[in-house]
């Protein structure tokens, strides 16, 4: 299989983490996307035509994206299992309250980088934050115990927000969600993939 990738992506992060919890990392090698919103040919439009990453490419040629379909495919066909059979809802949907603080994080980044200075909007900027925000306060009182495919999608998020907006203080006020990243991190599938340029 064939991975589209970039190191700063936490979406392409949570895949990496999953195929390595799983053992199948070593079945996938990774293609380096170097593009961006502002640059769109030079990502993998032939693999995904919205030129978004990540894309897996399995081995018959098939093109799997975005990163929730190539999860699930790899939690399907991997070991252990990182969706309970019996009950996946509330494990997708901690994946799918993770992915949207990454994508308002994203977002943060997108506007400062994408846009000229004087076409920047600072109050999208903190409507986003508030998104993030939100998020983590809703998880503060409960992080779950174990350690599945929402938990992967979860430390991603997080360990985006250090990387892009570790100015913005995520901990503050949130010592149970802080004290669980610092102890997830640990896992050497998150130390491997640290998220870096």
């Amino acid at each position: 299989m064939i991975l589209h990738d970039n190191p700063a992506s936490p979406f392409c992060r949570k895949v990496q983490v999953l195929a390595r919890e799983t053992g199948q990392m070593d079945q996938i090698e990774l293609a380096y996307a170097v593009g961006s919103p502002t640059a769109p040919d030079k990502m993998p439009t032939a693999q995904n035509p919205l030129g978004k990453i990540p894309a897996l490419i399995l081995d018959d040629g098939t093109a799997l994206y975005d990163s929730r379909v190539i999860t699930r495919y790899l939690a399907d066909h991997g070991s252990p299992a990182m969706v309970p059979a019996d009950t996946p809802y509330p494990v997708l949907a901690r994946e799918a309250l993770a992915d949207g603080i990454m994508d308002a994080a994203v977002l943060m980044v997108y506007e400062v980088r994408c846009r000229p200075e004087h076409e920047r909007s600072a109050d999208w900027v903190e409507g986003q934050w508030t998104k993030v925000i939100r998020g983590l306060d809703s998880i503060e009182g409960s992080v779950p115990a174990g350690f599945d495919l929402g938990h992967i999608a979860l430390a991603c998020a997080l360990g985006y927000l250090d990387f892009r907006h570790d100015d913005r203080n995520w901990r503050g006020g949130r010592p149970n969600l802080a004290a669980w990243f610092e102890e997830v991190s640990k896992r050497d599938s998150l130390k491997a993939t640290e998220p870096h340029v």
